[in-house]
């Protein structure tokens, strides 16, 4: 799935969407962050939608989790240090990528039965693309319902036990066989008690979840990084290295660019899901008066998940010096090795805590998007039923080997870009002219 054909899909979609709107992630970088912290400290609430920064953090919930932790620490060991600029690289055309999926998701949504505002890929596809297209809307539903059980649930419980695991190790404890299955099942049901509130729920959960546990792991990684600034040029010079040559880097463990790129490109869009759509459908509610207004906070939304939170990951482990197994498939504890490196063993039970609750978010919020396409494929959901099967989807997590849920994943990612991407370059011209309507509206503001 992660050959060629997707990479240019992907690359190529949002090169597109950046050229044709000239460079939306630049030019409107400063309003983004400006309102972005506007709506930190101004909360606001909505009767006919969901408030553009809960809306926000929903999607920050799918989006920051153990892929930013565990992903990231397995880009580096399986694609070398290379595998990070790779990485910045899919993350600056996805901040393209994300703005047109906010951005469309706002333009072609439409109410539901109760009148709020809900949206989506599968809303864009049915609502904006001709009769013959339509399918690709329930194919992208099917698709969601599916990834809410890898992406959603198997990769983020599957990293919590490897980080348990490790932290445990840290302590000098060999962690009993049944308390994989005790943590998982004690996850799920926390899982199926919030999402059976429904998706008015999962948002008032996430938007106070993820900043604060957000904020303290960023700290924890920026203290880690100062007691070892000294190896950042290093780190600088092996990660632009290593994108072309990664063998030099890797003392040829790592010997193929394409691999170091496919791996940095399918990470980049497993944990920002740029090109998969599906925050679109958080996003796609917001109560907004213009489009492109949402689309603003998808940039911020990309920008906070791959080049801050990512980077910081990627910085923690390159400058601590712990050794990386280069061709491994490995997760969080590798994160853990490192920043144990600057603090002591402590980290691995703080790591583990901070996982437990990304993943808590990202399961909420891919709880809301599974939720989304059940709805548009059966017409309504059930959401005690639905919680049941959420809480299921953990378990499985707790059982499967970790490069099974990693390689599942990542086929799902792709298989949910496709008809998104599709979708999007069909719907370029209405994007451009949002675009330029929003930049007069701005202009004459």
């Amino acid at each position: 799935m992660w050959g060629v054909p997707i990479l240019i899909l992907i690359l190529g979609t949002g090169i597109c969407i950046t050229i044709f709107c000239l460079f939306p992630q630049v030019r409107f970088f400063p309003t983004a962050l400006c309102q972005f912290l506007q709506k930190l400290f101004t909360r606001q609430e909505s009767t006919s939608g969901t408030s553009p920064f809960r809306a926000l953090c929903t999607a920050l919930a799918a989006t920051v989790g153990t892929g930013n932790i565990a992903g990231v620490a397995g880009a580096i060991a399986i694609g070398g240090p290379g595998a990070v600029f790779w990485m910045w690289m899919s993350a600056f055309v996805g901040m393209a990528t994300k703005y047109a999926e906010s951005t469309l998701a706002v333009r072609f949504r439409q109410r539901d039965s109760a009148g709020r505002w809900i949206g989506g890929p599968m809303y864009m596809i049915q609502n904006g693309l001709p009769s013959r297209w339509h399918f690709f809307a329930t194919v992208y539903a099917a698709f969601g319902v599916v990834a809410a059980f890898g992406v959603g649930n198997a990769t983020q419980i599957n990293a919590v036990i490897c980080s348990l695991e490790e932290s445990a190790s840290a302590y000098g404890y060999v962690q009993h066989p049944y308390t994989a299955l005790v943590v998982g099942g004690i996850m799920a049901v926390v899982v199926m008690i919030l999402v059976s509130g429904g998706a008015s729920k999962i948002g008032q959960m996430t938007e106070y979840l993820i900043p604060v546990v957000s904020v303290a792991y960023i700290l924890l990684c920026l203290i880690a990084i100062g007691r070892h600034a000294s190896q950042l040029p290093g780190v600088l010079s092996q990660i632009f290295l290593g994108a072309f040559s990664p063998a030099a880097v890797t003392g040829g463990i790592v010997g193929s660019a394409f691999s170091t790129i496919r791996i940095g490109v399918s990470r980049g869009t497993f944990t920002n899901e740029a090109g998969m759509g599906t925050a679109s459908m958080a996003h796609g509610s917001a109560d907004v008066s213009h489009p492109v207004e949402q689309g603003l906070m998808g940039i911020m939304e990309v920008f906070l998940d791959t080049i801050v939170i990512c980077s910081l990951t990627a910085f923690v482990i390159l400058t601590s010096g712990v050794e990386i197994p280069f061709g491994t498939m490995v997760g969080a504890e590798l994160t853990a090795k490192a920043l144990s490196a600057s603090f002591g063993p402590w980290v691995s039970a703080f790591l583990c805590a901070c996982l437990c609750l990304f993943a808590l978010g990202t399961i909420l919020g891919w709880g809301l998007y599974a939720g989304r396409c059940v709805e548009f494929l059966f017409g309504r959901i059930r959401w005690r039923i639905f919680a049941l099967c959420q809480g299921f989807g953990v378990m499985l997590g707790v059982v499967l080997n970790t490069g099974i849920v990693w390689t599942l994943s990542e086929l799902v990612n792709g298989l949910m870009a496709i008809p998104n991407l599709i979708a999007l370059l069909f719907l370029m011209p209405e994007l451009i002219r949002l675009t330029s309507e929003y930049r007069i509206i701005k202009c004459s503001g």
